[in-house]
C-alpha cells in the first residue's frame, strides 16, 4: 500500500504556531503519511498561488487538512492571502460535494470563549480537535485513521431479518399495552405498580399457550422450535425490560415475588397439556428454551444491579408444580428452580445432523440472542454458573440437575473468576453475595470441593473442556480481604 498524500493548509500566525504545524506534519509522516507542506515542498521562485491550487485540486492528494486557529478562520472568511486563496478552492468543493471526505478541519486552539475557530463555510461539519493536550493522543489517532480511511468503529455485517418481522402471520403474546403500563409504573414508582405488574404477568403466563407448536410434518420439528423462539424475541425483550426496571428502580420485594410467580405459572408448558395422553418430550422444547432464557436473564439482571436478595429469591423459593411432580410419581408439589433446565431434544437431533456438530446449540442460541438486550453474555454465563453451583450445593444425587452450557464460551485457559466472585474476595462483599449460593460461610463449600477432588462428584464436561468451579468461583481468595 502506497503512502497516502496529505496537504496541510494553515496560516503563518506566529513562530510557535508554525512550529506546532511542523511537529504535527513530522508526526504524520512518521505514521506513514506523505505530508505535503509548503516549508518542505515550495521552493524559492515557485508560484505560491499555483502551488496551493495544485495541492487542493490534485487527484493524487487524497486528503487535505485545514489547521484552524483564530487567524486562519479570520483570513478564510475575509479571503485574505494564501489562506483566502485555498479557502476559495476548498469551500467550492465542500459546498458542491456534501459527502466529501477529502477535507477536514483540525483545531490547534479554541477562541477565548472555548469555541472552535472554524471558517464559516465549515462551521457545521465535524472537526478533529488537537487543541487540548489531554485529548491530543486520542484525536491524533482519529486524524491518522481518517487519512487511511480506517475508522475505529466499523458496522458489522448485516444479518438476516428476524423471523418475527416476516410477512408470515406471527404469533402475538398480547402483552404490549400491559407491558408499557407496568414499565411506566415501576420506573416512576406509581402506586398502581403492583397491579400493573400483576396484569402483565398474568397475560404473559396465560397467553404463552399461543406459542405451542403444532406440526404437520412438512417442516422438521427443530426448525419449528427455532422459528418459535425467534418469534418470541419481542416478548422476551419486554420481559427483560420489566426485570431491568425492577433491578434498577425496584425496592419492593413483592414486585420481584410476582416475577417468581409468573415463572411458576409457566411451568405447566414444560409438560403435556391436560387431556393429552400421547406426546413426545420434544413438543415442549420451545417452552423449555424460552423459560430457561427468561430465568437466566432475571438472575443475571438482579446480580448485575447487586440486588442479591432478589436473585436469591428466584433460587431459594420453590415453585408450585403439582402436575410435574405427579407425572414423576411424587407427592410433593414443590420443585426447585432446576425445573427450568430441561434437555432440548430437538436441538440434540439438529446437532446430530450437523457435520461437525456443536458442543451446545442451546449455548449458541443464548449467545447469539443476547445482543442488543443490555445484558452482557458474560453476565448470562455468570448467572448460569451460579445456578449450577447452587444446585450442586443443594443436590445429594450424583446426577447433575443444572448443566451450565453457556460456559462452553468461557475461555477455559483463563484463571480469572467471574466478576461477582472476584469482588467477593472482599469479606464485606462476600457477606452480601453469599446468599446467592445459599451458604453461611466459605466453609460451607469445603465438602463439595472435597467431593470434586476425590472424584465422588463429577464435573460437567463441555466438549473437551471441564468446568472448573474453583477457578470460576475464585475459591481460594473468597472473603480473604478486608
Amino acid at each position: 500500500m502506497s503512502a497516502p498524500k496529505l496537504f496541510v493548509s494553515y496560516c503563518w500566525s506566529s513562530q510557535d504556531h508554525e512550529q506546532w504545524v511542523l511537529d504535527l506534519a513530522i508526526g504524520l509522516r512518521e505514521n506513514g503519511i506523505d505530508v505535503i507542506l509548503d516549508k518542505w515542498h515550495l521552493r524559492e521562485g515557485n508560484d505560491a498561488v499555483h502551488f496551493m491550487e495544485q495541492m487542493v485540486t490534485d487527484p493524487e492528494i487524497k486528503k487535505v487538512i485545514m489547521i484552524c486557529d483564530q487567524k486562519y478562520a479570520a483570513k478564510a472568511d475575509g479571503r485574505e492571502g494564501g489562506v483566502g486563496t485555498e479557502t476559495t478552492i476548498i469551500s467550492k468543493q465542500v459546498y458542491e460535494n456534501q459527502s466529501q471526505d477529502k477535507f477536514v478541519a483540525v483545531l490547534s486552539e479554541r477562541d477565548p470563549d472555548g469555541r472552535p475557530p472554524l471558517p464559516t463555510y465549515y462551521a457545521s461539519k465535524i472537526y478533529i480537535d488537537l487543541s487540548n493536550p489531554d485529548n491530543y493522543v486520542k484525536e491524533h489517532e482519529r486524524l491518522v485513521r481518517w487519512v487511511f480511511d480506517k475508522p475505529l468503529y466499523v458496522p458489522p455485517e448485516i444479518g438476516k431479518m428476524p423471523a418475527y418481522l416476516s410477512d408470515v402471520p406471527q404469533v402475538s403474546l398480547g402483552t404490549t399495552q400491559a407491558f408499557r403500563r407496568a414499565l411506566d409504573a415501576i420506573k416512576n414508582g406509581r402506586p398502581h405498580a403492583s397491579g400493573a405488574l400483576d396484569e402483565y404477568c398474568a397475560l404473559f403466563s396465560s397467553n404463552l399457550e399461543r406459542f405451542r407448536i403444532t406440526s404437520d410434518g412438512s417442516v422438521s420439528f427443530d426448525e419449528l422450535v427455532i422459528r418459535s423462539i425467534d418469534e418470541f424475541i419481542p416478548y422476551r425483550n419486554e420481559a427483560i425490560q420489566i426485570i431491568e426496571a425492577l433491578g434498577q428502580y425496584g425496592s419492593n420485594t413483592e414486585l420481584v415475588d410476582r416475577i417468581h410467580r409468573m415463572l411458576e405459572d409457566c411451568i405447566p408448558y414444560l409438560d403435556r397439556p391436560d387431556g393429552v395422553s400421547q406426546w413426545m418430550e420434544r413438543e415442549f422444547d420451545n417452552f423449555s428454551f424460552i423459560l430457561q432464557e427468561l430465568f437466566l436473564y432475571a438472575l443475571a439482571i438482579f446480580v448485575k444491579h447487586q440486588k442479591f436478595e432478589y436473585a436469591a429469591s428466584l433460587l431459594a423459593k420453590k415453585y408450585y408444580a403439582p402436575k410435574v411432580q405427579a407425572d414423576r410419581g411424587l407427592s410433593d408439589p414443590m420443585v426447585p428452580y432446576s425445573v427450568f433446565y430441561r434437555v432440548i431434544h430437538s436441538f440434540n437431533e439438529r446437532n446430530q445432523r450437523s457435520r461437525p456438530g456443536r458442543v451446545s446449540i442451546r449455548a449458541d442460541f443464548l449467545k447469539s440472542r443476547s445482543t442488543a438486550t443490555g445484558v452482557r453474555f458474560q453476565d448470562l454465563m455468570q448467572a448460569d454458573f451460579i445456578a449450577f453451583l447452587r444446585s450442586e450445593l443443594e443436590s445429594h444425587a450424583l446426577r447433575l440437575s443444572w448443566v451450565p452450557e453457556t460456559l462452553v464460551f468461557w475461555p477455559h485457559h483463563s484463571q480469572q473468576p467471574f466478576e461477582l466472585f472476584a469482588r467477593s474476595s472482599s469479606r464485606a462483599f462476600f457477606e452480601r453475595s453469599k446468599v446467592l449460593l445459599g451458604i453461611g460461610s466459605k466453609a460451607d463449600l469445603v465438602t463439595l470441593f472435597e467431593k470434586y477432588r476425590e472424584g465422588r462428584r463429577r464435573l460437567p464436561q463441555l466438549g473437551y473442556a471441564t468446568v472448573e468451579p474453583g477457578i470460576l468461583l475464585g475459591y481460594e481468595n473468597l472473603a480473604t480481604d478486608r
